[in-house]
């Protein structure tokens, strides 16, 4: 099995975050520390739970747990998209784009966890 970057679900992962990182550079100064920070670190941290996931994969629970926070760091990543949304930081366009893609890191994330013995 190949390296962690082979996955798709980091791959996906991996270029949502830095879709949200472009988009997120529109948002007013005053959501640095706010919104800004919080919807990078959750959209990356997607990516990071899924390589500690990886490199532990001997670890079936420890796998299927690490996976299981990138699950619930996508399901915060999607909230903080809602508002970014509600505050109007983004057109309503981009908004789809970006929740079409979150729903797909979700599914593939779900797969892993699902499927684990054809990761492991």
């Amino acid at each position: 099995m190949g390296d962690y970057r082979t996955l798709l679900g980091y791959q996906k992962a991996f270029s949502v975050a830095m879709r949200i990182y472009q988009v997120s550079k529109t948002f007013p100064s005053e959501e640095r520390f706010g919104m800004i920070a919080q919807i990078r670190n959750s959209s990356r941290s997607v990516c990071a739970n899924i390589v500690e996931a990886y490199k532990r994969r001997r670890y079936k629970d420890y796998f299927i747990s690490k996976l299981n926070d990138a699950e619930t760091e996508n399901a915060e990543t999607q909230v903080w998209l809602d508002f970014a949304l509600a505050c109007s930081y983004f057109t309503n366009e981009i908004y789809l784009e970006l929740k079409s893609d979150n729903d797909e890191v979700a599914k593939l994330v779900l797969y892993m966890i699902n499927n684990p013995d054809k990761f492991l």
